[in-house]
């Protein structure tokens, strides 16, 4: 009898304590849960401000032409900043790239906050050839040329007091201009696509 007792004691304490081990884990998964959604970083995120080509009719092309845009660059993280290498932008028409330029020299950029990412294309590197040519000279006449803005940067987030690898960052900003050299209004604050690779 004595046996019985001390059988359905050991088996009430097994279920005791498989039952304390439980909650135990499944506090410790919430708790890793919610301190990795605190401090998993956010990718940044861009809009296409503007993006103009004053010499966008003239019959040369854009041989002497100049493209100036603006991008704002966004820092959705609460308490990660973000160190930007050096950034550069490049403008494709379809695959051709026709144009490139440094924008910004290395920064941080804190938390919740925005950056302004000013350009120009100019000159002789503004080129559009072979069979593109007249397909550029064919969407000018229909009233809109979709250009193709890309920023490249390495980034690295600042997490509390330690710093997080590099990524290598790919933002693509297709913008509508229209027979005038402007961007278009749908266009216009445009959210741009980012990945990382």
């Amino acid at each position: 009898m004595a046996a019985v007792q001390l059988e359905k004691y050991c088996q009430g304490f097994t279920k005791l304590l498989t039952i304390f081990l439980s909650i135990l884990l499944l506090l410790l998964g919430t708790i890793l849960l919610i301190l990795w959604l605190s401090l998993r970083p956010h990718r940044p995120t861009f809009h296409i401000i503007d993006f103009t080509v004053p010499g966008f009719a003239q019959p040369s092309g854009l041989n002497d032409s100049r493209i100036t845009f603006n991008v704002t660059a966004r820092n959705t993280n609460k308490h990660n900043g973000i160190y930007y290498d050096s950034v550069a932008g490049l403008v494709f028409y379809r695959d051709q790239q026709i144009g490139w330029t440094p924008l910004m020299e290395p920064f941080l950029q804190g938390p919740k906050t925005t950056t302004m990412l000013y350009g120009k294309f100019c000159g002789v590197k503004l080129t559009v050839t072979g069979k593109r040519w007249p397909e550029f000279i064919n969407a000018r006449k229909q009233g809109k040329v979709v250009f193709r803005l890309q920023i490249t940067s390495v980034i690295k987030y600042k997490i509390r007091t330690w710093d997080a690898k590099h990524h290598k960052m790919h933002v693509n900003c297709d913008v509508g201009v229209g027979p005038k050299g402007s961007i278009l209004p749908a266009w216009k604050n445009k959210k741009c696509h980012a990945h990382f690779g």
